[in-house]
């Protein structure tokens, strides 16, 4: 075994220690070859969150979970239900620190972790820190996030993490298609197929859910190689997965009207109005 240790400024100047391990449970980073521990990515998403933000309201419904503040900003995660593992913290957000919340991120309580992530969401969708990071509006409305990439897969390996109807018609000049998901629909791929898939293709779409069931940093360093994108609304805006974590581009949310939103996405047919109080951003490395 191997070890070597680089020091390098993370967000708000904080320095950590990546601990480069050839080990069972390291990661590799990205394109540039580190190794680092899989909690490395949550804990750069967590150290950019100004410390003087308050959560105003927290609410999850069957399909989305939501975390607002008066910055104004509402950031929305997938809720995912399982609550096998103990909360970490008791359910009453109001008036707690955004940065607190966001920690939740880590939680192997999935339901509390949808909370994370929202908080999470709830920062780097902020408009003017999503205009600040770079991100600009994109293109594509939402049923048609892929077709931009139509003649590019064509003849090409393509795998799609996350049940995307809309997907195989607009990748369908792919040579070889695969749609990865937990939840299997006719079809589909089971996830754990991605150890095997993933190295193999050129193009890679990997949902924003991902970060709340913990799988992300493993599904970036199985698609380091490819043409990876990040996409969805629980998606995190931040320049940290282009720019230490090998992501090719990322796309995601933006509310324009933050408090509507909010209160908008708590049924369950949610994800088709969700368009009205905001947009679709994106940044490429």
């Amino acid at each position: 075994m191997w070890r070597i240790y680089v020091t390098k400024a993370i967000g708000w100047s904080q320095l950590i220690r990546l601990h480069c391990l050839h080990a069972e449970n390291a990661t590799q980073c990205g394109k540039a070859g580190l190794y680092m521990s899989a909690w490395d990515l949550y804990d750069d998403l967590i150290d950019a969150i100004p410390r003087d933000i308050v959560v105003s309201r927290a609410a999850q419904g069957p399909r989305w979970t939501r975390v607002y503040t008066e910055s104004p900003s509402c950031g929305m995660a997938m809720t995912m239900s399982a609550t096998s593992r103990p909360a970490q913290m008791r359910a009453e957000y109001s008036g707690v620190p955004l940065r607190a919340i966001a920690q939740l991120a880590k939680s192997w309580n999935f339901s509390e972790a949808s909370f994370g992530m929202a908080a999470l969401n709830s920062y780097y969708a902020t408009p003017s820190v999503a205009d600040e990071h770079g991100f600009a509006l994109a293109d594509a409305p939402w049923p048609h996030i892929f077709d931009p990439f139509r003649e590019a897969v064509a003849g090409k390996k393509v795998a799609v993490i996350g049940h995307f109807p809309f997907a195989p018609k607009a990748l369908n000049q792919a040579a070889d298609f695969y749609m990865l998901e937990r939840s299997l629909n006719e079809g589909d791929y089971p996830d754990s197929a991605a150890e095997y898939i993933l190295p193999e293709c050129d193009y890679v779409f990997i949902t924003g859910c991902a970060f709340v069931n913990k799988t992300a940093p493993r599904l970036l360093e199985l698609s380091r190689e490819s043409f990876n994108v990040v996409l969805g609304p629980s998606t995190p805006l931040a320049p940290v997965l282009l720019e230490d974590y090998g992501v090719s581009q990322v796309t995601g949310m933006v509310p324009t009207s933050p408090l509507a939103m909010f209160e908008g996405l708590s049924g369950t047919d949610a994800g088709t109005t969700m368009f009205e109080w905001g947009h679709r951003v994106e940044l490429s490395a």
